[in-house]
């Protein structure tokens, strides 16, 4: 029954919001959060707190590590012995701490991520500066509370006599709050400080001039002081930290890059296996070897470059890709009375001042009571010198110690500690020389309670007094700076192209989207058809580049897909290639119907675009530029009008062309116009209607012409039914933009022919019909008579037996070694 009454019903969610509230409040105050006063989680405040007391000092031999943890855990710790002695390495480790407070003997890890020794093997101790964080504490200078057994008292906080907080930041995350304070110059800081104690009201700009931001144990260069303002105000901000580099001539009239400092908390034999990777996987031209020459004089990071490479180009690349350069976060987070808080310069400061005056004041009370205490005993041991004979007459008259005390207090008017002393007095100590020493003492004590009164009574003396201790700690513990503050941005700009180096290639670009480029010796050892596509496939675009070339490759869903050379897949010329879908998601009917390739991308030069549903623009080269997503997603050159329109052709035009162009529709239309009449629109609009077309009808292609070549030019053009006619461009009368133009075939009651392709050309012509069954038909212009508008041509395709045609292109649809 007394079971059943113990058994309670509660929602899930109630428990579970009353543990893990508790668990939160426990790891934010207790763990993972450092007091704002003197800079420490509670575990490294025990590591130095049982250190201490097991006299561990830096003035005393080293202990094995193994005897610390053990002190720590079975004292103040209830936690695992490797946590205990991982934070106890921490606090030893130079590249971490900006002041160590733990020296060791032995291998406490490094700066490549190795851990250290097991504690068996290392030995430790308190540093020199960490007197500064527990001097004094046995004077009641801060609560202390009793530890988790009740056997033994731990202090809440330590007396530091520097604010620790800052000068060796911290790191921790809790539930709900995350902390990331970097380290600072020991001596920036107590200036710092020393400026607010002396001006309370001192602005951020005003302690700024002493703070002038971190400074980490690895040094490195911190760019831009506009996030060290922000997160110095709010406690929260985001800086550039760069490596330390210089560029030297080697031997062979090369260069090497050397790294001598990097980012702090930036692992460097992963940083080094990065570069060599960046080497390794040619991402950039002209690294010849990465070496860590790290050794007992310092850091080292050799980048030895390539003949002839750009030093500066490649360092910056570097800086991007790498963790050459690196964002810090600032986020400070500190307990402050019981509280997590995000705190600034300025706040951290005043309540380190809040603390260190607290710990002054305690310390001046303990010093003046025991100094009351003391003088209480010389007054007396002095009057009993007067008066000896008489004392020591009512002594001897006493039965024991107990009325011995008694009696002289009656008869003299001593104090119980009077005559405690008096009666504890020690023949020797009756002596002239003595009293004299008693007499000096005397007023030594008066001297000093005269000063600890005044420094309580007196705020300026007080001040006096911390600014004093203060001096000290920075002319003993102060060092230079090891962080450059620069006000260069972070910004890096790089040459992509002088990273990557300039040989000629064979590219190859499929109407279904696959890439490659191919050395030339792997071309020219080819057969003429093996070029690797799938069966159905067929090349749009095959060239000798360069490495250096860009091409922007044009599909029929109106997208453009930016590719630098050197970025294809390199393979053997009778293997496939990359296909388009690996990085970009293409539709299953897009197609690439065109591939133009720049040199550079600064020419002034239109794309010229038709749709089949009468649209066309002009776009500008300079408004089709690759965005930063170019590897993962297509970029918009024409917005089509309707989900089933599809781009027909694209070209290539100066903007002041004359050049005039001819439109056919599926029709048999055809309208002839300026290009001047197109006008120029943004990569995401429609464009202005090309020609005005019946409801069934559909733009088939265009040709262009120039207007010197009119009478020269030849256009021919293939029906669905199998035929071809070429008649003279200037039988094409020409009208303004979007008319509906004229009819280039003679209308057919039964089966009339409709326009499949066109092409344009000057006299005496091979062209090449390609049709659905992959056939490809030779037709000879010069075999072929000229027609009239009114003619529709001469068959040359069984459709029945050859299959309908497709395309019609001049010269030989299969690449060429020539």
């Amino acid at each position: 029954m007394a079971t059943k009454e113990r058994i309670r019903e509660m929602p899930l969610e109630q428990v579970m919001g009353e543990r893990f509230g508790r668990y939160s409040k426990y790891i934010i105050q207790e763990r993972a959060l450092p007091d704002i006063r003197d800079g420490l989680k509670p575990v490294q405040r025990r590591i130095l707190y049982a250190m201490y007391q097991d006299n561990n000092t830096y003035d005393k031999p080293f202990k094995k590590a193994a005897k610390a943890v053990g002190n720590i855990m079975g004292n103040f710790h209830p936690h695992g012995d490797s946590s205990i002695y991982g934070a106890l390495v921490h606090l030893s480790q130079d590249w971490k701490m900006r002041e160590p407070l733990i020296e060791m003997h032995g291998n406490n890890g490094s700066m490549d991520g190795d851990g250290p020794a097991a504690m068996r093997y290392t030995e430790s101790r308190l540093s020199k500066i960490s007197n500064m964080l527990l001097e004094d504490i046995d004077k009641d200078t801060v609560n202390m509370v009793l530890n988790f057994d009740d056997t033994e008292y731990e202090p809440t906080v330590l007396p530091v006599r520097y604010p620790n907080l800052l000068v060796n930041g911290s790191t921790g995350i809790s539930a709900g709050y995350a902390t990331e304070i970097p380290p600072h110059n020991l001596s920036e800081v107590i200036d710092a400080t020393i400026y607010l104690l002396k001006n309370p009201d001192a602005t951020l700009d005003d302690l700024m001039k002493f703070v002038k931001g971190p400074d980490f144990p690895t040094g490195a260069i911190v760019l831009g002081k506009k996030g060290l303002r922000e997160a110095y105000q709010t406690g929260r901000g985001r800086i550039q930290v760069r490596a330390k580099s210089t560029i030297q001539e080697i031997r062979g009239h090369r260069e090497e890059i050397i790294i001598t400092e990097i980012p702090y908390a930036v692992n460097k034999a992963l940083l080094v296996k990065k570069m060599d990777e960046i080497r390794l996987n040619k991402e950039i031209d002209g690294i010849a070897e990465v070496r860590d020459e790290t050794d007992r004089h310092g850091l080292s990071i050799a980048i030895e470059l390539k003949k002839g490479a750009d030093a500066q180009n490649i360092l910056n690349y570097l800086f991007k890709n790498t963790e050459l350069q690196v964002s810090y976060n600032f986020n400070m987070v500190a307990i402050d009375h019981m509280t997590p808080m995000q705190v600034g310069l300025k706040h951290i400061l005043s309540s380190y001042l809040e603390h260190e005056k607290d710990v002054v004041i305690k310390r001046t009370k303990y010093d003046l009571n025991k100094a009351e205490a003391r003088l209480e005993i010389i007054q007396g041991l002095i009057h009993a010198m007067d008066i000896l004979d008489q004392v020591i007459k009512v002594i001897r008259a006493s039965k024991n110690k107990t009325e011995a005390k008694k009696n002289i207090s009656e008869h003299f008017d001593f104090t119980e500690r009077q005559a405690e002393a008096i009666v504890s007095l020690q023949l020797y100590r009756l002596t002239n020389t003595d009293v004299d020493a008693l007499v000096a003492e005397q007023a030594e004590l008066d001297k000093k309670i005269e000063q600890y009164r005044t420094l309580l009574s007196d705020s300026k003396v007080l001040d006096k007094e911390i600014i004093k201790e203060l001096s000290a700690v920075k002319k003993e513990f102060g060092n230079p700076r090891r962080t450059e503050i620069s006000s260069e941005t972070a910004q890096i700009k790089i040459d992509e192209k002088a990273l990557v180096a300039d040989e000629q290639v064979r590219v190859l670009i499929s109407k279904d989207g696959y890439l490659k480029r191919s050395s030339l010796r792997s071309w020219q050892s080819s057969d003429d058809e093996e070029n690797g596509l799938p069966d159905g496939d067929e090349v749009v675009f095959e060239k000798t580049l360069s490495t250096l070339t860009c091409l922007y490759l044009f599909t029929n869903h109106g997208n453009v897909i930016f590719r630098p050379v050197n970025e294809l897949i390199e393979t053997k010329w009778k293997d496939t290639g990359q296909h388009l879908s690996q990085e970009i998601g293409l539709n299953n009917d897009e197609q690439i119907i065109r591939v133009f390739d720049f040199e550079k991308l600064d020419q002034k030069v239109n794309f010229l675009i038709a749709t089949d549903d009468g649209y066309i623009k002009q776009l500008q080269l300079a408004n089709l530029q690759p965005t930063r997503t170019y590897k993962s997603r297509a970029i918009t050159a024409i917005k089509m009008k309707n989900n089933d329109s599809k781009v027909v052709r694209v070209d290539l035009v100066q903007p002041d062309s004359k050049q005039e162009i001819i439109l056919f529709t599926h029709n048999a239309y055809a309208v002839r116009y300026d290009i001047s009449e197109i006008p120029e629109s943004g990569a995401k609009a429609v464009g202005v209607k090309s020609v005005n077309l019946k409801d069934d009808d559909f733009v088939v292609s265009y040709v262009l012409i120039q207007p010197d070549y009119l009478d020269l030019m030849r256009v021919g053009l293939i029906t669905q039914r199998g035929a071809f006619k070429q008649f003279k461009a200037n039988l094409i009368n020409k009208v303004s933009r979007a008319k509906r133009g004229v009819l280039v075939l003679r209308e057919l009651k039964n089966n009339p022919h409709r326009v499949v392709a066109v092409a344009s050309y000057g006299q005496d012509h091979t062209l090449m019909i390609t049709t659905s069954s992959k056939r490809h038909i030779k037709v000879n212009t010069n075999e072929f008579p000229l027609g009239d508008r009114y003619s529709n041509g001469s068959f040359v395709i069984d459709t029945t037996s050859e299959g309908l045609p497709v395309s019609l292109r001049i010269g030989n649809p299969l690449s060429s070694r020539k």
